[in-house]
Formats: structure tokens, C-alpha cells, sequence
């Protein structure tokens, strides 16, 4: 139903509200109220009235009522379901499930596995194949398989935290097409475009032809994603970016390199609007201590903004040696230097007095990098402390001026002539002269060479064979203009010209502005400071140091992620994925997006197409509240109609008590069959749900977390014997041994809570059936860590001590600890123990009669019994180690933490799944060359 999650199993039912205008016009005559007249027998003839009745009408609000009653039950025919499943146009070709995977279907993975697991669900149950298409893998070819192979596929991929272009996947599907012929097409779309949208879409319109195309989009909060932040004077600030209106705010959080929080930036989109500014008012200190930007509640790269040292502020301290700061300050260059510098770092000015004394407190206050403008001879004891702080990573940035143009001495990136070149005086043939290109490997590299730009007086340096190498920016005939040195893990960078406006007009232009910004951002961080700070930094590459997954979190780099240039600003790619870079003390950040990118909706109406929506709820059938409603409706006006025709009033004066009694106990009947049916409606819904795939059960304890841990461990058990057996089993199911049927589950894992009250003997009555019956149930107390040292520590911890009240009140056989040569050991792997979350706890199962011939016994590998064990207890908390989250990774972290423990983990609940479904004929199999060669005697 349009823009409701309403759909009817029966839609031709809904014809019969037309006749509710007929039903209108039938029930406007009602019969009229009999009239109750007193009389003695003297005055029968007086007081009859003589004149003629005639019907009156019914009132407009009880036709009303009636007409409502037979609306509800003409929409209870048509069968209406709110959230109604997925669902395609039908028919009996393949089905081609197109899936967007890239970062932006993150936030909302689990509605959209969920959606396509209910398409390939009906395929299956049509017969029919299942293609699935991931975005991300353009290269993979295009394959038919069945649909339980289908699922598997579907639960292996997981979003990817970088951009993907949709129309690289165009090709394949043309050719699978081409191959296939007749396919159903349903594209699970994440709604956003972040590139290439509209030629995707057009590309598909012309390759899909006429076949039958379902779009799935909407019915899920749009995705969010940041891009952009700056540390700027005051504060820092990030763009969040979103699609649509279908999230109007919220909150931004600032963590540090640790994971601890910093602070909360809240954000509002005004009416249309797709991006907003995000704030955080913190202190400068607090501020450059932020490495990670995420939105609240979030789950995806792209609403992830990492920070490096770029995005620090950086302390910059300035040192001027002309008079004119004083006598002109608009004039001075610490005016032009402290405009420039400004919107990027806090700008420091020393107190007035000498270069030495200004450069000594600076030093003190230990800032990454200062700039001295026109500062010529320094003393050997500050030369020598700026060289040792420039070695200890510190960057010195010198601006020429005639002060600088007479000194001497070794603080400059190249040797210098003595004196100025002047350009375009009264004495000169030469003109002024403009810049040329940046050099390809600089920290310049990239920037617009300003045309308006002259130099009309500037420093020479001496040619030698180091100049070419060391020059960052160049004037038209080849002089340097800008010269850099790599010195220990500092550098020192010269501005030959002044940083007033005396020698040149460069201060005034937006590249010294951008010139500047690219120093500071060296500063602390020169990995690739540019051509000639370091011989081979310009070709030097960083290696992945943590990566993002496509939810937003951080582990270590997939095997396809390659280095990256240390100076690489480009978004995130698949070579390149989202993460740092680099050493561990100074990584380079990469982002999902860059600062300019941004996002807007998938307009996907140029094809023709069926629409349909992901829900978030488990469909829910209204016929059994419809006709609920409509007998309400009608038993009120059968109450109206008696009350009209007196009749109630008389049985109530005649029969007052009587009367009461019995309408109340029609209306507390009433009210006690509901909630039966409703029990009874649920426990088929149950059935229903338990047979129609095999299930692994645990049992609910009520204690959230616990519940939560389990529930994730059985889920992961469940898709590890999907990847690596023929058993595809179907979610598992939380059960209540007191109120549930337990006979649909092979398999029943129950965690022991300590401390948590017995269960009622009926629950307990129930649990021992099941076992009788041939059911497994496997007790895990979770807490082998937790015993004390000792042969019998295992059996005095509270875990423990709850099981043993549990099995009081059950039939439980003699138990003994696994032997190495039971059929559990061989079931599927060849194990010797049976390792959870901890590996220090025994397993226990039903004690097997043993073999009194020795040899018999050692000719036998492997033993069981004549059936499976209905008890199986451990310590190890099997749950925990099986548990995994939505992206892939494990839940918990193991103990002792060896490296295949949660292999061996897996492997032990296979074993245990494998021996309750199969039983003891591996028992049989491995002795069966023993069993051919006594037949053959």
C-alpha cells in the first residue's frame, strides 16, 4: 500500500466496501420503539391511541456503527499484513539480486540482508536460482548458483568502507544477461549517489530491456556521513552530510588516539538542507588531542573523520628583526605574517626586544615551528640551539630582507650571495619578475601560480649541484624563489624574498597564503616535506596501520590494502581503505570522503521499475484484530438496539441481579478467549517457524547481556556450519522450557547463570521429556576460569553450584569426562578436547559401559554408545567463543587466547551439532574394514 508498510493476501476482497453505500440505504428504516401504556380495564378504549404509527428512521450514528463493523470485516477478508515480507512480481526465472555494498549501506546492513535472505528465501521455495551481484567486486564474473549457496554468499559479504562506482559493474551484468536470457532483477539500493548516478541508472535502464525490475529503497533512516573538518582559531568544525529529510539532527563525538571522549558537538539541518556544521568549543590543547569524529548511534566509514597531525593547530612563534614593526606596524611583516598564518594556527609574538632575546623564549615555550622575517647574524650559542632543535624534528622558516642579505651563517636551507638582485629599478635593465610553475615533487606541487605576482627584489643563492634539488618555487629565469632543507628530523625553508610588500607583492596574494599552510603542516610531520628536504622523501610510501571495516570500526589492514605515498590527501579507494597510515606516532589519516565531496539521493524514477521498501519489523497479519474489532462493533449494537427497544430495561426491572450477573460474565468470557486465541495463534506461529528449517534452541535465561552473547554465539554457529558442512540451518531460537514445545530442536544450549533462581518443576519436567526423548541439551556454568586450583576447584564455583540445584530434580545418567576415544572426539573434526572461551574446563557427557577385552577396546577407535548423549556439560562458555558481531568480528576476546582456540572452538560445536543429528554411526564407520573382513570370513 503506498506509503504504508500494508499489503492485502486477498486485494480483489477490498470490492466489497462499494457495497457499503447500499448497506446504508438498507439500514436507514428501523423499526419503531413499542409504546408501553398503563390502563385500567375501565379505560381500555380511552386512552388507546387511534391514530396510525409509522417507522422511524435510524439514527445516523448507529448506521454508522454498523457500516464500520462491515468495513472491518470486508479488510479482515482481504487478508491485511502490516510489514509484510519482501516481495518480487513472481514467476519461474532465476532470480539476479543486484547489492549495493559500499559504506553507505552500513547503517542499515541488517534490513537489507534481511530483505534479500527473504528473496532468496522465496526463490528457493520456487525452485529457482539466485545470482548475486556485489557492487564492490566489478571483476568477479557473474554466476548462477542455488539458493542455499546464495545465502551463504549473502552472509559473507559486509559493507565497504570506501565510495564504490556503480556503473563498473555495468558490463558484467550485460554479459550475465546476454548469457542468461529471462531473470527476475531486484536491486537492493542504498539510496545514495555518490558519484555517477545518473549514468548508472541510464546504464541499467538500457541493459536490463524489458525484464521485470524491483528497486528497494526507503523504509530505513537515510545514512549520515562527516567530511571536512577544520581546526579553525576558535573552534573546530565538521561537515555532516546527509540525503534527505528523513533525520532532522544529532550528536557528533570527539575521541581521542585512546578511545576516551573529548567532547559532543550536537547538529541541525534546517528544512532541505544537506549538509550542517557540527562545533566543538574546546581549548586549543583539547582540540589537537582529537583523532577520530564519529556520529552517535552511526554505524558506518563514511560517518567516521579521522585526524592527524594536519589537522592539529600548530603553535607558530614569529621573530622580526626590521624597526618598522614598531614605527609602522600595518606595514611590519609579523602584520603580513600573522594575517596569513591566522585562520590555520595560533600565531605567537615574543615581547618587544632583540631577535635573540624573542627567538630564546620562543624556544622555551617549545613550538614546532618558528619564523624569523629579515633576521641576520644570530650568536654561535643561539645558532647552535637552533640547530639542535631543528634536529630534534623543529622547522625554521626564513624570510630574506637586507638584514638577512648581509649576514652570515649556516641557518639557511643554501648558500646565499652577499648583498640583494634587484629587479625593474632606475639601475637596472631587468624587469620584475613573475613566478613559474611549482615543482612536481614539492610541498607546492598542485597550487595555481598566481599571474599577478611579481618579485622585484630578492637573495641569489650560489649555484652548485644541490640547488636545482633543494628549490621549491622558482621565478621565470630560474632563480629560487623558495628553498628548503631536510635537517636531522627538522627542516629549515628560506622565503627569498622580504614577507612584506618591499620586495615583492607576495604577501598579498592567496598562494602565500596556501604556501604557509602547507609549511605549518609539515611541521611535526615530515614524511615527504618536499624536493630537496630529503633526498628519496619524495618517493617514500607508508604501509596500513589500522583500517576502518565498512561500519565505522578499526582492525587490522585487509590483505588487498596497499602503502600509499606519504603526502597522498585523496579519499578512501580499495587499494586505500579508509584508516592510518604510516608509524604509530605520527599517521597519516585517510577518509572514506574528502572535504568536498558530498551526497545526494539515487534518482532512480528514469526507470521502470516496481517499488518496494525494507522493513524493520516482523510482518504481523491484522485479520485476527480486524474481526476482533468488528464483533466488538456489533455486539454494541445489538447492547444499542435492545436498549432502544426497551427490552433491557425490562428484563433489568423484572430480572435486575440475574441480569447483571449474567452480562458480566458474557463480557469477562469475552475477555478471558482472547487472550487464548492470541496463545494459541503464537504457539502455532512458533511450530510453524521451528519446523520450517532446522534450528539450534538455546535457552533465555532473562539476563540481558548474557542472552545477547548467547544469542550472537548460536548465530555464529549457525554460519560456521553453513560455510564448512552441508548443513544450512535456520536462525536459532531463543526458548522458555516452561511454556515452549522443545521437540523441534536437536540441540538445546543452556547458559547457567549463577545466582539465578531454580526453574519451576514444570520446566524441569519438560527438560527431562526432551532428554528421554532423545533431545541433547548442553549445560555451559561459563566459568572454568573462575575455579579454584584443585581436582575438585571446578566442581565449588557458583556456576557450578547452580547446575547441580538444576540436575537435582532431573533424571540425569552417570556422567564421565570425554574419553579420547569417544564417537564426539571423530563426529566431523578430529579433536582431543573441547575449548570455548576458555580452554582450562572439562566436558562431560553420558558414561558409555566399557569394553572389558582390552583388545577389543584398542582395536576399537572409537566408542558410542547405542544412542546420543541427552546431557553434555561444560565450563568452557562455548557461546562466547562462537558469538561474532554484525561486521564479522568476535564478540569476546578468548583465554588464553592462543591463536586457533576459537578455531578449535567452532570446530568443538560442530562436533557436538554433528554427533545430535547424526548420532553414534561414526562409532560403526570407523571400525568398518574390521566388520568387512569378518564378513568376508
Amino acid at each position: 500500500m503506498a506509503g504504508l508498510p500494508l499489503s492485502f493476501a486477498e486485494p480483489l476482497m477490498l470490492i466489497g466496501l462499494v457495497s457499503l453505500p447500499v448497506l446504508w440505504w438498507l439500514l436507514r428504516v428501523m423499526p419503531p420503539r413499542p409504546r408501553r401504556i398503563e390502563f385500567p380495564p375501565t379505560r381500555l378504549l380511552f386512552d388507546i391511541a387511534p391514530k396510525e404509527e409509522t417507522p422511524s428512521r435510524t439514527p445516523w450514528w448507529l448506521t454508522a456503527l454498523r457500516l464500520a463493523a462491515a468495513a472491518l470485516v470486508i479488510l479482515a477478508a482481504a487478508g491485511p499484513i502490516w510489514n509484510p515480507r519482501t516481495s518480487l512480481a513472481g514467476g519461474s526465472a532465476p532470480l539476479l539480486l543486484l547489492f549495493d555494498d559500499s559504506w553507505s549501506a552500513a547503517s542499515n546492513w541488517d534490513a537489507r540482508v534481511r530483505a534479500a535472505d527473504e528473496l532468496i528465501a522465496k526463490a528457493d521455495s520456487d525452485r529457482r536460482g539466485v545470482a548475486l551481484v556485489s557492487f564492490a567486486e566489478p571483476n568477479k564474473d557473474i554466476t548462477m548458483m542455488p539458493a542455499g549457496a546464495a545465502r551463504v554468499a549473502l552472509r559473507q559479504l559486509a559493507p565497504k568502507p570506501y565510495t564504490i562506482d556503480r556503473t563498473d559493474i555495468l558490463p558484467a551484468i550485460d554479459r550475465f544477461l546476454k548469457a542468461t536470457g529471462d531473470v527476475e532483477i531486484a536491486f537492493l539500493s542504498d539510496g545514495v549517489d555518490a558519484g555517477h548516478g545518473a549514468d548508472f541508472v541510464s546504464g541499467l535502464g538500457r541493459i536490463i530491456g524489458d525484464r521485470t525490475l524491483t528497486i528497494f529503497e526507503g523504509g530505513t533512516p537515510s545514512p549520515l556521513a562527516l567530511a571536512g573538518a577544520e581546526n579553525a582559531a576558535a573552534n573546530m568544525t565538521v561537515k555532516v552530510l546527509r540525503v534527505d529529510s528523513s533525520v532532522g539532527g544529532g550528536t557528533v563525538r570527539a575521541l581521542d588516539a585512546k578511545g576516551s571522549p573529548i567532547g559532543e558537538a550536537r547538529f541541525g539541518f534546517a528544512p532541505q538542507a544537506r549538509e550542517t556544521d557540527a562545533t566543538f568549543d574546546l581549548p586549543v590543547e583539547l582540540r589537537n588531542d582529537i583523532t577520530r569524529l564519529e556520529i552517535s548511534g552511526e554505524r558506518s566509514a563514511g560517518a567516521v573523520q579521522l585526524l592527524d597531525k594536519r589537522w592539529r593547530r600548530r603553535a607558530v612563534g614569529i621573530v622580526s628583526g626590521a624597526t618598522i614593526d614598531t614605527a609602522q606596524p600595518l606595514l611590519a611583516p609579523t602584520f603580513y605574517l600573522t594575517r596569513a598564518l591566522g585562520p590555520f594556527a595560533d600565531v605567537r609574538l615574543g615581547d618587544r626586544g632583540a631577535p635573540q632575546q624573542v627567538t630564546t623564549q620562543l624556544l622555551d615555550q617549545k613550538l614546532p615551528l618558528i619564523v624569523m622575517a629579515d633576521v641576520g647574524t644570530l650568536s654561535p650559542d643561539m645558532r647552535d640551539r637552533l640547530a639542535a632543535w631543528i634536529d630534534q624534528g623543529g622547522v625554521l622558516v626564513r624570510f630574506a630582507g637586507p638584514r638577512l642579505a648581509q649576514g652570515d651563517d649556516d641557518l639557511v636551507p643554501v648558500k646565499l650571495r652577499r648583498g640583494g638582485r634587484t629587479l625593474g629599478g632606475s639601475l637596472t635593465w631587468e624587469k620584475p619578475q613573475h613566478l613559474t610553475a611549482f615543482t612536481a615533487d614539492g610541498p607546492f606541487a598542485g597550487l595555481p601560480v598566481p599571474a599577478d605576482v611579481t618579485v622585484s627584489r630578492q637573495v641569489l643563492a650560489e649555484p652548485d649541484a644541490t640547488l636545482s634539488s633543494r628549490s621549491w618555487a622558482s621565478l621565470e629565469d630560474g632563480t629560487p624563489l623558495v628553498t628548503g632543507e631536510r635537517r636531522g628530523k627538522g627542516m629549515i625553508v628560506l622565503f627569498h624574498v622580504s614577507a612584506d610588500m618591499r620586495w615583492s607583492d607576495l604577501p598579498m596574494s592567496g598562494t602565500f597564503v596556501e604556501m604557509l599552510r602547507r609549511i605549518v603542516d609539515m611541521s611535526g610531520y615530515t614524511s615527504t616535506p618536499g624536493a630537496g628536504v630529503a633526498g628519496e622523501a619524495g618517493k617514500k610510501t607508508v604501509a596500513p596501520l589500522h583500517t576502518l571495516d565498512g561500519f565505522g570500526a578499526f582492525g587490522p589492514p585487509p590483505s588487498t590494502a596497499k602503502p600509499l605515498p606519504a603526502d597522498y590527501r585523496d579519499r578512501a579507494s580499495v587499494d586505500h581503505p579508509p584508516g592510518f597510515y604510516g608509524p604509530a606516532d605520527g599517521p597519516l589519516a585517510v577518509n572514506t570522503l574528502a572535504a568536498s565531496d558530498r551526497i545526494v539521493p539515487l534518482d532512480t524514477t528514469a526507470i521502470n521499475a516496481r517499488r518496494a521498501s525494507y522493513t524493520n519489523a516482523e510482518p504481523r497479519d491484522l485479520r485476527g484484530m480486524l474481526l476482533t474489532a468488528s464483533l466488538a462493533l456489533f455486539l454494541i449494537d445489538a447492547v444499542i438496539v435492545a436498549i432502544l427497544g426497551a427490552g433491557i430495561a425490562g428484563l433489568l426491572r423484572r430480572r435486575a441481579a440475574p441480569a447483571a450477573l449474567a452480562f458480566l460474565a458474557l463480557v469477562l468470557a469475552g475477555m478471558l478467549a482472547m487472550p487464548s486465541a492470541r496463545a494459541g495463534q503464537a504457539s502455532d506461529d512458533f511450530a510453524m517457524h521451528a519446523v520450517s528449517q532446522t534450528r539450534l534452541a538455546y535457552v533465555v535465561t532473562g539476563n540481558a547481556d548474557v542472552d545477547s552473547i548467547v544469542k550472537a554465539g548460536m548465530a555464529g554457529l549457525t554460519l560456521f556450519l553453513a560455510q564448512r558442512t552441508a548443513l544450512e540451518a535456520g536462525d536459532p531460537i531463543g526458548v522458555d522450557p516452561a511454556h515452549d514445545e522443545l521437540a523441534f530442536f536437536p540441540l538445546i544450549y543452556w547458559p547457567i547463570v549463577p545466582g539465578a533462581p531454580k526453574p519451576p518443576q514444570d520446566a524441569l519436567n519438560r527438560i527431562d521429556a526432551y532428554m528421554k526423548q532423545g533431545g541433547t541439551v548442553v549445560f555451559d556454568t561459563r566459568d572454568a576460569v573462575e575455579a579454584p586450583p584443585g581436582d575438585n576447584g571446578a566442581s565449588q564455583t557458583s556456576g557450578m553450584q547452580t547446575l547441580r540445584d538444576i540436575l537435582s530434580s532431573l533424571d540425569v545418567p552417570e556422567l564421565e569426562p570425554v574419553p579420547r576415544d569417544h564417537v564426539l572426539t571423530k563426529t566431523f573434526y578430529l579433536l582431543r578436547d573441547f575449548p570455548g572461551r576458555f580452554a582450562s574446563g572439562q566436558t562431560w557427557v553420558e558414561a558409555l559401559p566399557h569394553e572389558d577385552d582390552e583388545e577389543a577396546q584398542a582395536a576399537r577407535p572409537a566408542r558410542g554408545g547405542d544412542s546420543v548423549s541427552p546431557i553434555i556439560i561444560t565450563s568452557n562458555d562455548l557461546a562466547g567463543a562462537w558469538a561474532i558481531r554484525p561486521d564479522g568480528q568476535p564478540m569476546l576476546p578468548m583465554t588464553p587466547g592462543e591463536p586457533k582456540q576459537r578455531e578449535y572452538a567452532f570446530r568443538a560445536g560442530v562436533n557436538i551439532v554433528m554427533y545430535t543429528l547424526t548420532g553414534n554411526y561414526k562409532a560403526d564407520l570407523v571400525h568398518a574394514p574390521a566388520l568387512i573382513e569378518r564378513l568376508g570370513q
